[in-house]
């Protein structure tokens, strides 16, 4: 519905996002790499499976490399199917990761963001603990994010193409509640597809509730402290 642009939020108490940085270039990296003969079975080895994870089946013996089920959690976040699904994710973590890295610090942020990731990944493989089907991608983590952004500012204005093709600036609060709110319609509306729902899902939960414990203690909730009305932006 919305592609994001940019947001009008400058940072406040780090001068780069550089972890946000990192993270993006990490995973075009991967990506690059993994397009360049790296087989199903290779990606594979990186993914999360459920039955794997939960060793109700041993792991492949197909599998190229062979990575500890529990650090798929980890590995998982950085492969990407094709090249929108990873353009997709890229964008909304450029977009809005750094105020959030800005209201956490480098660190923080790095351990949050991959937080996210494992438990949306977790969430995932519980709702579908007998799946065989790999699970890759930073969707789980980026959701984390959008999740503390919403929480943090949702009173930013932000540049969006409105159906891909329409410039507007709008708040975050609509360009965000739009995109949580077609997680939670596909979650409920039963379907077969390669997209894993519920790890959005997961990862949604978990920023909301991670956002509160990693954030700095002097960055407040909600724009709390704007005047009534105010909006950020130029």
């Amino acid at each position: 519905m919305f592609v994001p642009l940019r947001d009008d939020n400058p940072l406040k108490h780090i001068q780069f996002q550089t972890v946000t940085t990192a993270i993006v270039l990490a995973n075009i990296a991967v990506f690059l790499l993994s397009s360049t003969g790296a087989t199903e079975s290779a990606i594979a080895s990186f993914a999360v499976i459920p039955s794997e994870l939960f060793g109700l089946v041993p792991q492949a013996i197909s599998q190229t490399v062979v990575v500890p089920e529990n650090l798929t959690l980890l590995s998982y976040q950085f492969f990407h199917g094709d090249i929108w699904h990873l353009v997709g994710n890229m964008l909304f973590l450029w977009v809005f990761g750094d105020n959030v890295e800005d209201a956490m610090g480098h660190i923080r942020f790095l351990i949050f963001y991959l937080l996210c990731g494992i438990l949306a990944g977790l969430t995932h493989a519980f709702i579908a603990p007998t799946s065989g089907v790999p699970l890759i991608g930073a969707s789980g983590s980026v959701a984390g994010v959008i999740a503390a952004y919403l929480m943090l500012h949702p009173k930013v204005q932000v540049w969006v193409l409105a159906f891909s093709v329409l410039p507007m600036r709008i708040s975050a609060t609509i360009v965000l509640g739009a995109w949580i709110v077609t997680q939670i319609v596909m979650v409920l509306t039963p379907q077969i597809g390669p997209v894993a729902w519920w790890a959005h899902i997961g990862g949604l939960v978990a920023g909301a509730l991670l956002v509160i414990v990693f954030k700095r203690s002097d960055v407040r909730l909600f724009d709390k402290g704007l005047p009534a009305g105010a909006r950020i932006g130029r």
